[in-house]
């Protein structure tokens, strides 16, 4: 037996898995499609944000970690033998747009800038806005990457990872969750750790919790461009643009209200506003874009046991990218002293145990 089946390779699972097995734990992470990454977090934009944006909930409490939990992992990574250098670009974020009353949200470690500082980072911006927040922590990373790079690490701390392993459900013996039922049969564990995006309420099904988590859909675009051209995170009101790599850029696309995809042309206008907007992006092309499912708790992260056995610990969040290593090092913690951290005190599921 497993002492933990974690269900979902995505960044979470991916940060729990390694963080268990780092801690000694003996741990199975389970993935329906064929890699690490293949769903939503595969998908992601990737800012990762200590400062700034809607910090739901119980991410409140978990966002000042955020900018040390990722220079701890990289540090842990780097040590690794034979794992491949996941660098996260801190190139800070420039946002603009926003409401007149923007000016009371500005967080720890934000700052307004004028035109002339806008033009320094950003030189190539055509027409640059009289005035932008400035946040200089936020960084970017490559989430695929990343994530194989924490199953890799896993791997090398014992963990067992099977792909093509799709959860069906779990298995309920006398009222209690002993595993998770597979086409590959059963898998049991002490404790299953469900990080499976918008499919963990229905795993939860049997289970006396109730758990609001809407799917809301992300479109993303690849884009050719010189390297460089993008400096920073660049955040308007009709689109986020950044370099994910030399000469690539990842941009969000606009969804229209109630709409779940995004059309063609759709695409190739918002890549036109792109070429509005910078210097040298008449040489930008489309590589290709795609819609994921990003799972959106109604109340911010739910992370913690989902049953009073303790069989069964959900963690579900938004932003999981910002957020994953925190919630995994915690996680981990919990799991393995029985103790319940403070710091998620407001993320726990409405059936869980009092913390």
């Amino acid at each position: 037996m497993s002492a933990v089946v974690v269900v979902g390779a995505g960044i979470v699972g991916s940060s729990v898995a390694y963080h268990l097995a780092r801690r000694g734990v003996p741990v199975t992470l389970l993935e329906q499609g064929p890699a690490p990454a293949a769903g939503v977090t595969g998908n992601s934009f990737a800012w990762i944000r200590g400062a700034g944006g809607h910090w739901p909930g119980g991410a409140r409490d978990l966002r000042e970690y955020v900018l040390a939990d990722y220079r701890r992992l990289e540090e842990e990574l780097t040590q690794l033998p034979d794992l491949p250098h996941v660098a996260v670009r801190r190139t800070g974020s420039l946002s603009w747009g926003d409401p007149p009353d923007e000016e009371s949200r500005l967080g720890p470690g934000q700052f307004r800038i004028g035109r002339d500082d806008i033009e320094v980072l950003e030189p190539n911006l055509l027409h640059p806005p009289d005035r932008a927040i400035h946040t200089p922590s936020d960084a970017g990373v490559d989430p695929a990457a990343l994530t194989h790079a924490l199953v890799a690490a896993a791997i090398t701390r014992g963990a067992t990872v099977l792909h093509d392993t799709a959860v069906t459900s779990l298995q309920v013996t006398n009222g209690r969750v002993e595993g998770v039922l597979s086409a590959t049969g059963l898998h049991t564990a002490e404790t299953v750790i469900l990080t499976a995006g918008i499919n963990v309420p229905k795993l939860c099904k049997p289970l006396p919790a109730d758990l609001p988590i809407a799917a809301s859909p992300a479109t993303l675009a690849r884009v050719t461009a010189p390297p460089g051209m993008v400096k920073t995170i660049v955040a308007r009101t009709d689109f986020e643009v950044r370099e994910v790599r030399d000469g690539e850029l990842l941009m969000v696309l606009p969804h229209g209200e109630g709409a779940a995809t995004v059309s063609e042309q759709a695409a190739h206008h918002t890549l036109q506003r792109l070429k509005e907007t910078f210097r040298g992006s008449d040489r930008c092309r489309l590589l290709g874009y795609r819609t994921g499912m990003r799972p959106m708790p109604a109340h911010g992260p739910v992370i913690g046991y989902a049953t009073r056995d303790r069989s069964v610990y959900v963690a579900v969040m938004h932003s999981a990218i910002s957020l994953a290593p925190t919630a995994g090092r915690l996680i981990a913690d919990e799991i393995v002293t029985g103790s319940p951290p403070p710091d998620l005190r407001h993320c726990r599921p409405p059936t869980g145990p009092a913390s």
